[in-house]
């Protein structure tokens, strides 16, 4: 693996930004692997993070010593490593035949230009995955980012909450096919900022060849996105105009996105990918209206009487449900917090990934919904 020890040993310097390795062959080892540079004392370092299950091992390396130690990683533990220096971004692939593959695009910036707006303190502040002070075409023309890579003041929440979504996409990369143009459909992709990010993000910085459709009511959207798609070469991304419950665009799917649908849109949208076989799942409902007008319960009377606390719990309980509607589909399904309250009540996502091997039998709702003598549509679509 000499080939692969020397690329390290070239990017490890003072021009790396992150390095990232997944595609884990024994989780029980580690499920990826982070390294960012660090000065201490004036001594560059390079910071090893290993994430392990629900544990988080940290550890400072020189140059050669790491260099060593990810080459080590490369084909036995990892099968992909993703470097994003300030000259270039890079993807190195190894096969399971040991085949390595190395993908370069190269930058404009001179080495050490952006080097200013990424701190290498020890303890620094979080860093995104989107980095403040090195521009994005599309955050630029969107007018998150000025042209040299500031985040602009007002749209600092939006910015943020881009990060967190390319989080919630990194924790399931392993998930999607590395072989074939990873398909993707976006329904309701509305303001679209969030379709743009997961673009750029496979397809820039993790090199995989995707072909992602966006679906929106709007016709004004649908024209915009287009034009922007065009303008900033996304060949792999283009929008359509339409209803998703009517949507026939695809036969196969492997990952689904449903991003603020409304009510029982986000129904539609999960029973579209069921019945494609998505590997992945992504929504954040919005208005969850259906189970609010059915929900009964004489035991909740007391609480449900206060209608802003029915409105809530009925939202709540309809995203529980399509949550286990899911795990009974042979999902493994979660539900997350996808940005802070304060900015927005419709927080919650819910990701699944579809499960491998032998599905474990899944828990019944049948009790819980007589119970509250509701009918979900999507329990109906299913």
């Amino acid at each position: 693996m000499e080939e692969i020890r020397k690329l390290f040993q070239q990017t490890l310097n003072r021009n790396l930004i992150q390095m990232t390795l997944s595609g884990t062959m024994d989780a029980d080892r580690a499920e990826k692997v982070k390294v960012r540079p660090v000065l201490l004392k004036g001594v560059l370092l390079f910071q090893e993070t290993v994430f392990r299950g629900t544990q988080v091992f940290h550890a400072n390396f020189s140059e050669q010593e790491l260099a060593d130690r990810l080459a080590g990683y490369m084909g036995s533990l990892f099968r992909q490593a993703q470097i994003n220096s300030c000259d270039a971004d890079t993807v190195l692939l190894v096969s399971r035949k040991g085949k390595v593959t190395v993908r370069r695009k190269q930058k404009t910036c001179a080495p050490g230009q952006d080097m200013p707006a990424f701190s290498m303190t020890h303890d620094r502040s979080r860093q995104y995955i989107l980095g403040e002070g090195r521009p994005v075409d599309f955050l630029v023309e969107l007018g998150v980012q000025t042209r040299d890579g500031r985040v602009v003041k007002s749209k600092y929440d939006k910015f943020r909450q881009i990060n967190r979504y390319l989080e919630f996409i990194e924790d399931i990369l392993d998930q999607l096919p590395g072989d074939r143009i990873i398909r993707i459909v976006d329904f309701g992709c509305g303001k679209f900022y969030l379709t743009f990010a997961m673009y750029y993000y496979l397809h820039v910085l993790k090199g995989r060849e995707i072909s992602v459709t966006g679906l929106d009511l709007k016709a004004d959207v649908i024209a915009r996105c287009n034009d922007l798609a065009r303008k900033l070469e996304y060949t792999g991304l283009h929008f359509e105009q339409g209803d998703i419950s009517g949507y026939q665009g695809a036969e196969k799917v492997d990952m689904v996105v449903s991003l603020h649908a409304c009510d029982r849109a986000t129904d539609y949208a999960l029973e579209k990918a069921v019945k494609w076989g998505a590997d992945v799942i992504l929504a954040v409902p919005c208005c969850q209206h259906e189970l609010n007008g059915q929900i009964r319960c004489d035991l909740l009377k007391p609480i449900f009487k206060y209608g802003v606390i029915k409105e809530r719990m009925a939202a709540l309980i309809t995203d529980a449900l399509r949550a286990d509607l899911l795990e009974q589909q042979g999902y493994d399904a979660q539900i997350l917090e996808f940005i802070d309250m304060e900015h927005t009540p419709k927080n919650l996502m819910i990701r699944a990934v579809k499960r491998r091997g032998i599905r474990p039998r899944a828990a019944s709702i049948d009790e819980v919904t007589e119970f509250f003598h509701v009918k979900p549509v999507l329990k109906e679509l299913l």
